[in-house]
Order: structure tokens, then C-alpha cells, then sequence
């Protein structure tokens, strides 16, 4: 118990820079709307202390506490309004809950980062649980700093990692019973910012083969009852917004649906063809391409997987994940700097090689860094070419370096071990302590 306190603590404290860093970017005056004065715009950009949620603030009509979707739309330059998000049902919720005392962008910020820093907190709880003294891979990391109040994305990532603290330590239950629950977490997850839901396939797959060595009787029931599970949740979650106003909740789909390849998706569709960027052909190729790709990663992961399970007699469901979501964050149309918190409890659920960890942390940091100074650079009007400075260079070797790490990632991923039944985590570390020590474990 004592390391989890512990590794809380240090979670508080990265929790604490985070919204430090953020907040750097808030007042000291304010305008008639709440935005933060001087010169918001430029200081966040050149002082490198951007985060959506104070930015969103202006334009959502967050500011004006209106409840999410019910009566909003899209318009036809795919502007939103009427108190659309562009996000997920439940982000909403919560991006609404965040703003409902808030009378300017800062109080919005600090709000926000209130309601998920628990969040923040139960992720390194389960980790700690799951692997021990390698959840600090979460809780000192430099992507918490810089991403945890960015985006609304604590919440969605605590959905992930619940699931698999569910079926992996939820004991006193059957698998089924066990994969259910993680299945329902997936489906909230879904709500949140989609991308739990993937990993319903590669738990479906565990399920299927009971998860044990040497299984070789298939459960069908369980694994169409976690399918069933996951898309059902998603579906009621999304249920009342889509009666209430169903213009307004499709309006979230259909704003990212209409999202084309260019600077503020800052992917490596847009870095490697943005000469192209601005042909329709080019767009309209990229909305199907990069989903097929996306889908086709998806397919090799859970194929890989198989084999292994062929190999070895138990599906490695948490790698499949970790390499499906490799596959995501490197081929999809968009990419925000936040998505690292998603892949990040990877690194703590599946023991690839300290080199990959480091190198894919000092990528990141590379191009979540840079990509702020270089549009400042291009907002102040300064040369921000190749041979004009580090901060270009920088960016490209976070893009380019980030994109092959994915790469590599993938196949590293497919092939480690998990670390989740490795004895010595935390917790059991302390009970071993409290044994030798005499006193009664309960």
C-alpha cells in the first residue's frame, strides 16, 4: 500500500506541473468575454503554454454554459453551434460540468483540471496495482506534464486502463463475468473519445480462448457478449443526446468526419504531402486511405496476436491493443499531442525495451514542443523553414522520428510480454512485507 501512496504522490506532483505549465497562459487581465489578455494567442504559441481547453473557451459557447448538442448544429463551412463539441457525448458532459462556475478561461482551466485529476490518480492506482514500480512510467512522465490538462483526455485513458485492471485483478469473478465489466469500461471509453472501443476485439479474442495456457475450447458466447457489451454502452451513452437533438449530436461525427489533412492536424499525411494539402482530390483520397490503413493495422495486430496464441496457448490481448493503437496514432488523418497520454500505459502494461520508451518520450517532447514555437514563428511572421532554425528541425525529427518509432513500436509491442502477472508489483510487494513482518494480511 505503501508504494501506491507513493506513486500517487509523485502523480500529484506532475499533476501540479501540468496545470502549472498551462496556467502560465491564463490572465493576469481579462476581456469582456473571459479571455485571457494580452496577447492570448501569441503567448501560447511562443511561451509553449497552449491547451485546448483554455483556447475552447471562445467559440463553443462553453462560455455561455450551454448544455451540449440538444440544440446546436453544424453549418455549412462546418463552423459548430448551439453548444456543440467536437467531441464525444460524455467530453461534452464534462466540458459543460467544467464550465458551469467559470466566468473566464482561466477559472474554465482550473475547473477542468479539477474534475480529472482524479482521473490522473486512479490511472497510476491501477497501473501500480498491474506493474508496480513501473507505473512511475505514467506518473513522473514528461507527457503528463505537458499534455494532462491539454485536453480532455484523463478520463478516456483511466476508461482503458480500468479495463484491463478489471480482467487482470478483478479475481473473485469468472473471466466472462470479468471481461463484461472491462467491456462496459470500453463502451463508456467509446463515449469519451472513441478509441477504448478498439481494444473490444482483442479482449473478444481473449475471452474467446479463455485467456489461459493451453485453452483450446472456444467461449463464442463470451466473446460476442463483450462485442455486445461495448457497442451497447456506447449506443446508451450517446442515446438521450441523439434523441434530444439528434442534429446536434451528429454534428460532432460529421465535424470530424468533414476534418481535412492540414496544419492543425499536424499528421504525417500533412507533413509528408502538404504541398498537396490544398487539392480536393488530395482530401477526398485521404478520407478513405487513412481509415483503410488504420482498419488494415487493426487486422495485422489481432492476425499477429493469433499466432502467438497458436504459439503459446493465451492471446496477448493488451499487446494486440498496444500495437492496434500504434496503428492509429501513426496513420490516422489527425494528430493531437495529447494522444501520447493514450499510448503511454503501454509502456507500463507491456515490458518493451527501456530504448523504445526513451527514444518514442524524447520524439514526442520533440515535436509537442516545437510544433507551438513554429506557428508562433509563422504568426509573428519569422522564417521558420528547414535551414532557418532549430525549432524546424526539431519539429521535423519529432514528426518523422515519432513516425517511425510507431513503426517500430508496432512490431515491438507484438512481440514483448505483458507485465501485468510479473510478481512484484507494489501492492504484492507490500504484502510480502507484511508477512514476513507478522502482522495479519487482510
Amino acid at each position: 500500500m505503501s508504494g501506491l501512496v507513493a506513486l500517487c504522490l509523485f502523480t500529484a506532483l506532475t499533476l501540479a506541473l501540468g496545470y502549472a505549465n498551462k496556467a502560465r497562459c491564463t490572465g493576469p487581465l481579462f476581456d469582456e468575454w473571459g479571455r485571457s489578455e494580452p496577447a492570448y494567442q501569441q503567448r501560447a504559441y511562443g511561451d509553449v503554454c497552449y491547451s485546448d481547453i483554455q483556447n475552447l473557451w471562445i467559440g463553443r459557447d462553453i462560455d455561455r454554459h450551454v448544455f451540449p448538442y440538444v440544440h446546436g448544429g453544424i453549418n455549412a463551412d462546418g463552423s459548430l453551434f448551439g453548444g456543440v463539441v467536437e467531441y464525444p457525448v460524455l467530453t461534452g458532459v464534462l466540458i459543460w460540468a467544467g464550465a458551469l462556475f467559470a466566468h473566464t478561461d482561466a477559472g474554465f482551466l482550473a475547473a477542468s483540471a479539477v474534475l480529472m485529476a482524479p482521473f490522473g490518480f486512479a490511472v497510476t492506482w491501477w497501473l501500480g496495482r498491474l506493474s508496480g514500480w513501473r507505473a512511475l512510467l505514467w506518473a513522473l512522465s514528461p507527457p503528463l506534464v505537458l499534455y494532462a490538462f491539454h485536453n480532455w483526455d484523463l478520463p478516456v485513458v483511466a476508461c482503458a486502463v480500468g479495463a484491463v485492471f478489471v480482467v487482470h485483478r478483478w479475481r473473485s469473478a469468472s473471466l466472462r463475468r470479468r471481461a463484461t465489466a472491462a467491456a462496459l469500461l470500453l463502451g463508456l471509453g467509446f463515449a469519451l473519445k472513441l478509441y477504448p472501443a478498439f481494444f473490444a476485439l482483442p479482449l473478444a479474442l481473449y475471452v474467446l480462448t479463455e485467456g489461459r495456457d493451453g485453452a483450446r475450447r472456444f467461449d463464442v458466447r463470451g466473446a460476442l457478449q463483450v462485442v455486445g457489451v461495448t457497442a451497447g454502452t456506447a449506443v446508451l451513452a450517446n442515446l438521450p443526446f441523439m434523441l434530444a437533438g439528434f442534429g446536434g449530436w451528429l454534428a460532432s461525427f460529421e465535424f470530424q468526419s468533414r476534418r481535412q489533412v492540414d496544419i492543425s492536424t499536424n499528421s504525417i499525411w500533412y507533413w509528408g504531402f502538404r504541398h498537396w494539402t490544398d487539392s480536393e482530390g488530395f482530401q477526398s483520397a485521404m478520407g478513405v486511405v487513412s481509415p483503410l490503413l488504420v482498419l488494415l493495422s487493426f487486422a495485422v495486430a489481432c492476425a499477429v496476436g493469433w499466432l502467438r496464441y497458436e504459439r503459446t496457448g493465451t492471446y496477448p490481448w493488451i499487446q494486440v491493443s498496444a500495437a492496434m493503437l500504434c496503428g492509429f496514432l501513426l496513420l490516422h488523418k489527425v494528430h493531437s499531442p495529447q494522444y501520447t497520454l493514450w499510448l503511454l500505459p503501454f509502456f507500463v502494461l507491456v515490458s518493451v525495451r527501456w530504448g523504445w520508451v526513451v527514444a518514442y518520450l524524447v520524439a514526442d517532447s520533440a515535436m509537442g514542443i516545437s510544433i507551438f514555437r513554429w506557428l508562433y514563428l509563422n504568426m509573428a511572421g519569422q522564417p521558420s523553414g528547414i535551414s532557418d532554425g532549430f525549432t524546424s528541425q526539431a519539429l521535423m525529427i519529432g514528426v518523422w522520428g515519432r513516425a517511425a518509432l510507431l513503426v517500430g513500436l508496432f512490431v515491438a509491442f507484438l512481440a514483448a510480454r505483458s507485465t501485468v502477472d510479473k510478481f512484484g508489483s507494489v501492492a504484492r510487494s507490500d504484502t510480502r512485507l507484511t508477512r514476513r513482518s507478522g502482522t495479519p494480511v487482510r
